[in-house]
């Protein structure tokens, strides 16, 4: 079966930096571009965390720098989690930057979805900044986007606000932007991310699953020492695993809005699981996931991630 093309934005970041590796050693995937958006960290070490992840992985995949602040409000991270270039105290590799582009993420993925023989599968998991600009911009893409297969939201509470899920609350204009767009939309929630227990017995696995395994074992043992001992949890990969495995989670077609104006609640995604609002599903969201069949699946993945 031939690949699915796919563009990746993303925010590296620890989380980021496994979904990514998955990505690309997937049989089933074609990578096709990469794009970086300020979240986890800043833009420019996004950026270069991805052309140090293509150096260590030994990609070549062309790399975008996209937006540096959401599309209104100010700039929030999670350096508190990531550390404060997303990916400290790992020896990378000098980053590739050969592969850097010197078009901006928006034109980047204009021009590699316009050219495509087949409409593109695109997978944000950071703010989603960068896919309601394009949106926006270039409206004329939209038939070439096979479908948007994003990590973010939920449908019960949060993790950055009480109700808002990080990558949302971030830049909430823009993900209602894009759940307004009309194209078909998976939502890899939290509440399913919360759900992917990998626990110390499997976790000290993957320092001897080759030089992705490493990584991720020395990285999150550095920077999530607490879950490192109780079971770390995989939300990034979830959206990789909502496309190369969609039977490890119960899934609801619904609808979906971004409340934006709540002094409490900014950022929060409001799933309309019983249809209360009376609109028609605009995505489909993950409200759950098999804990066992998802670790067996990322630990066959990451023994494959070499």
């Amino acid at each position: 079966m031939k690949p699915t093309p796919l563009i990746i934005d993303t925010d590296p970041g620890i989380d980021d930096a496994v979904a990514i590796a998955l990505a690309l050693y997937a049989p089933e995937l074609d990578v096709k571009l990469i794009t970086t958006v300020a979240g986890n960290v800043g833009i420019e070490a996004t950026t270069g965390n991805a052309l140090k992840l293509l150096a260590y992985y030994g990609k070549d995949v062309p790399v975008a720098k996209g937006a540096a602040a959401p599309l209104i409000r100010q700039p929030e991270d999670a350096s508190d989690i990531h550390g404060a270039t997303g990916m400290e105290g790992f020896d990378f590799p000098e980053p590739k930057t050969e592969l850097l582009l010197e078009k901006n993420a928006v034109e980047a993925m204009r021009d590699v979805l316009m050219a495509a023989e087949e409409p593109i599968t695109i997978m944000p998991i950071g703010p989603l900044t960068n896919i309601a600009l394009l949106l926006k911009v270039y409206p004329e893409v939209k038939p070439q986007i096979k479908e948007i297969v994003l990590m973010g939201g939920s449908v019960t509470r949060g993790n950055k606000g009480v109700m808002a899920e990080f990558n949302i609350y971030v830049d909430p204009e823009a993900a209602k932007i894009v759940l307004d767009s009309g194209l078909k939309i998976t939502m890899a929630t939290l509440d399913a991310g919360l759900g992917t227990v990998i626990p110390p017995e499997q976790t000290a696995k993957l320092k001897d699953m080759g030089k992705v395994g490493l990584m991720s074992h020395d990285l999150f043992q550095r920077y999530r020492k607490r879950s490192f001992g109780t079971g770390l949890k995989m939300c990034d990969s979830c959206a990789v695993a909502c496309m190369l495995q969609p039977d490890l989670f119960t899934m609801q077609e619904t609808y979906v809005d971004v409340e934006l104006a709540g002094s409490l609640t900014a950022g929060c995604t409001v799933a309309d699981l019983k249809g209360y609002l009376k609109h028609e599903p605009n995505a489909t969201v993950t409200t759950g996931v098999d804990s066992e069949r998802f670790c067996a699946w990322f630990m066959e993945r990451m023994a494959q991630c070499d």
